[in-house]
């Protein structure tokens, strides 16, 4: 929360009451809310649009290439490097993660 170190003090009777009255309009407002029946996630989730193009009919296609002899996986961030981004042999450690 940002504070503005330029307005005046308060004194702690005005902080008492603000926080009473906060603590009120909250305990008002839970009340409110208790009636409100609860959204499903994925139906919310549906209704929101990307910014930009339709990806909707898109479908990612990878070629998945298993790890070549001179990669590595290296020890701390799990990926897949090649050899000549190898900083440490013995743990295996990119050059990223050292």
């Amino acid at each position: 929360m940002a504070t503005d170190y330029d307005a005046s003090r308060k004194s702690e009777e005005e902080q008492k009451e603000e926080s009473l009255e906060a603590l009120r309009l909250a305990a008002t407002d839970k009340d409110a809310s208790s009636g409100k029946i609860d959204e499903d996630e994925t139906e919310a989730a549906e209704s929101f649009e990307l910014p930009g193009a339709d990806l909707s009919n898109e479908e990612l296609s990878i070629e998945v290439v298993p790890k070549q002899a001179d990669e590595f996986t290296c020890s701390v961030c799990f990926l897949v490097h090649h050899r000549t981004a190898r900083v440490s042999d013995n743990p295996l450690v990119c050059r990223d993660c050292a």
